[in-house]
């Protein structure tokens, strides 16, 4: 296939190392960083950089970039996309984009189909890309109205990536299971690094630290833009969960040891449950 990445940060640099494996694709790319451009093509990641006409003819168009550039990028060249061009997104919030998207797209007349890779780090950039980043991971895709084969090359190339599963979703349910898989453990380890202990915690500090804190390793225009454009189903998680925290909070003030170990049984028990 002919395939063009709108933007070469980790997720879409993934992507095109991802296919670039196989040597199957031609792949080409646009990045405002003309420096990971010539990375891309000198590491023979990609073929060249992509101009107009390749968004024209291309298979597929990946958009990998924030959701408010995603829309004004596709806006902006809803007349250069072709009408057999599939134009994907990687948005990590569905409700507010999949429908603006929607509609440019059934206007101007290409395809396009609603996705996110479930993978990342907590560095974005192109050096930090990593043709294995999807191994095992969860493809989502929106279910419309889109050409049955249409999601069928999406597929395919999902699985040229190494995702373990695809997910066929809702924009509406893939917001609420993403602000408590993904959003909310975000701010949690936001929350916990700002105790005045956090500077202090070297020598005291072993596994639970680092997996509770990992993602306070932030990338904070980007995490803002998700968090407010989900905010809805992130208040509504926030709430539930300075709702169980109390809970623990209030057990341990009184002592109430039979009401703690009623609580702490219950996470336990939850967990091994459900994973």
């Amino acid at each position: 296939m002919k395939i063009t990445i709108v933007g070469l940060g980790l997720i879409g640099g993934s992507i095109a190392k991802a296919l670039a494996v196989s040597k199957k694709h031609e792949i080409y790319a646009l990045d405002v960083n003309e420096d990971v451009l010539l990375d891309a093509m000198s590491s023979g990641v990609i073929r060249n950089k992509a101009a107009f006409e390749d968004l024209t003819d291309s298979d597929v168009v990946y958009l990998c970039m924030y959701p408010e550039g995603i829309l004004d990028f596709v806006r902006a060249n809803a007349s250069h996309f072709g009408k057999n061009t599939i134009v994907t997104d990687v948005c990590g919030i569905k409700t507010q984009v999949y429908s603006k998207i929607k509609a440019v797209s059934e206007e101007n007349g290409f395809i396009y189909i609603g996705a996110h890779p479930m993978a990342g780090k907590e560095v974005n950039t192109f050096a930090a890309s990593d043709a294995a980043l999807y191994f095992g991971a969860s493809y989502i895709l929106i279910k419309d109205n889109a050409p049955k084969e249409a999601f069928e090359k999406l597929e395919s190339l999902a699985k040229e990536m190494q995702f373990g599963r695809i997910v066929y979703t809702t924009p509406e349910e893939h917001d609420k299971m993403i602000a408590f898989t993904s959003q909310l453990p975000h701010v949690l380890a936001c929350a916990y690094v700002m105790s005045p202990e956090c500077p202090k915690h070297v020598g005291f500090s072993a596994g639970s630290y680092r997996d509770v804190s990992r993602v306070a390793k932030i990338n904070e225009v980007l995490w803002t833009d998700l968090f407010l454009s989900n905010r809805e189903s992130l208040v509504d998680e926030i709430d539930i969960l300075i709702d169980n925290i109390t809970k623990i909070r209030n057990a341990v003030d009184s002592a109430d040891a039979d009401e703690l170990k009623a609580l702490l049984a219950k996470s336990r028990e939850v967990k091994e449950i459900y994973g």
